[in-house]
């Protein structure tokens, strides 16, 4: 088992990390001393490397060899142009709570006149193997925005995102069930696919 540093401070998405990643040959882990990047606002990919490459410098500093993985997502809602995308986590500004981005989504879709609730789901994931080499990976779900907020699981804009095969948001899916079909799992999926071809030379 070998252990992979993750780049977030999210413990949302560091649990399902742990899911995703169970039955691997990693074992996924926090570095208490990991000092979030400032993100950009081009891309999920270079969010992602950004904080991958952050954690790493990190983990080299204390003195620790690892390999890290560092994701950026964000949800792009057709309604608003592709919004909040790469923003997600910053929409609404430094202050507002997972709640109230989610209130003021349900109101600019409201606000747009648009009857499109097309969206879809995005995640990015950065890999640095503990020999510097780097892999990344990128995966999309699609769904719509639902009404209003449904369901008690999942964090962030999960309540909201309706996953149209199940007629539920990811907030009404069980764990293993959302994982089976989300962004982050389908993008953890195609990484340790890659991982498994290209160790032998880059491990």
């Amino acid at each position: 088992m070998r252990k992979l540093y993750l780049a977030t401070r999210n413990a949302g998405k560091v649990r399902e990390f742990q899911q995703l990643l169970a039955g691997s040959n990693f074992e996924p882990v926090r570095f208490d001393g990991y000092a979030e990047p400032e993100e950009g606002s081009a891309s999920y990919a270079e969010n992602a490397a950004l904080k991958a490459r952050a954690l790493a410098e990190q983990l080299r500093t204390a003195g620790i060899a690892g390999a890290v993985l560092g994701d950026d997502s964000g949800l792009e809602v057709a309604a608003l142009g592709g919004r909040p995308g790469v923003l997600s986590a910053r929409y609404g500004g430094p202050s507002a709570t997972w709640a109230s981005r989610r209130t003021q989504l349900l109101a600019e879709i409201a606000a747009s006149g648009s009857a499109d609730r097309r969206a879809r789901f995005v995640c990015a994931l950065a890999y640095i193997y503990t020999g510097g080499s780097r892999l990344s990976v990128e995966e999309h779900v699609d769904g719509v925005i639902g009404e209003r907020v449904r369901g008690a699981e999942g964090f962030g804009y999960d309540p909201l995102f309706v996953y149209e095969p199940a007629g539920r948001t990811f907030a009404e899916l069980p764990e293993e069930e959302k994982n089976n079909v989300s962004h982050r799992g389908r993008a953890v999926r195609t990484l340790l696919e890659r991982i498994t071809i290209e160790l032998p030379r880059n491990a």
